[in-house]
């Protein structure tokens, strides 16, 4: 059981650093940490209000599982966007790419938390199964709202954030459901579609982001540049 849980950590950490280090300023270690934590907190939140659910979550009725699919992408996305958003009053999130960095790091510190419990509940191999699976997952499911944070500095307002969170719970959703309908190639190709649809706006968000902090060069203060030796 250790060497999956090790695993499991370690594709989350090789996962953050993937999407951190696209970031041409990069943000404080403490801080990064803080957001993961925040992340990892949402996640038992986000358990608590699915087991309060009782019996609708062992439902077979279709119209059950889509409303339980949409209610706990409604509950999971909110709790990463809640985690995420303890970053946005500091002076650290000075450029719109920070509103993705935060977001996947939240977003990653709950899938660590899922991760781990799932192991520990239904068995090492099913818990290595759904890492791989989940994790990235869950990064790209929080991509809209981050690019929605980001867009706080071009004063966008709180519609521009909602429309952010609610693209982010249509994903998951989507994703849920058509794990949620069994096998077959009708399914793998509908979660093929998916899937690509979000890695093509995460990409698109990070190239926005970083052609933006190309044009502007560094937003910070010269008091928090790195003096030259």
């Amino acid at each position: 059981m250790l060497l999956p849980l090790l695993a499991s950590t370690a594709l989350t950490f090789a996962w953050l650093w993937f999407f951190v280090r696209r970031d041409r300023h990069p943000e404080p270690a403490w801080l990064l940490a803080r957001t993961f934590a925040w992340g990892m907190f949402a996640w038992l939140i986000a358990a608590a209000f699915e087991a309060s659910l009782g019996r609708v979550l062992n439902s077979t009725l279709p119209l059950a599982l889509l409303f339980v699919a949409l209610l706990t992408a409604v509950i999971e996305e909110g709790s990463k966007l809640l985690a995420a958003s303890t970053a946005i009053t500091e002076a650290s999130f000075d450029e719109p790419m920070d509103g993705l960095v935060y977001a996947v790091t939240a977003a990653l510190g709950f899938a660590l938390m899922e991760n781990l419990t799932y192991s520990l509940g239904f068995g090492a191999r099913a818990g290595t199964w759904h890492a791989l699976v989940t994790t990235l997952a869950h990064a790209l499911f929080s991509a809209p709202q981050g690019y929605a944070l980001g867009g706080l500095h071009w004063r966008r307002g709180r519609r521009w954030v909602v429309q952010g969170a609610l693209l982010s719970v249509m994903l998951h959703f989507a994703f849920n459901s058509i794990l949620g309908n069994g096998a077959g190639w009708p399914m793998l190709l509908a979660l093929g579609v998916v899937v690509a649809l979000m890695v093509i706006l995460a990409s698109r968000y990070y190239l926005t982001f970083e052609a933006f902090a190309r044009q502007h060069g560094d937003p910070r203060p010269e008091s928090r540049r790195r003096e030259p030796t």
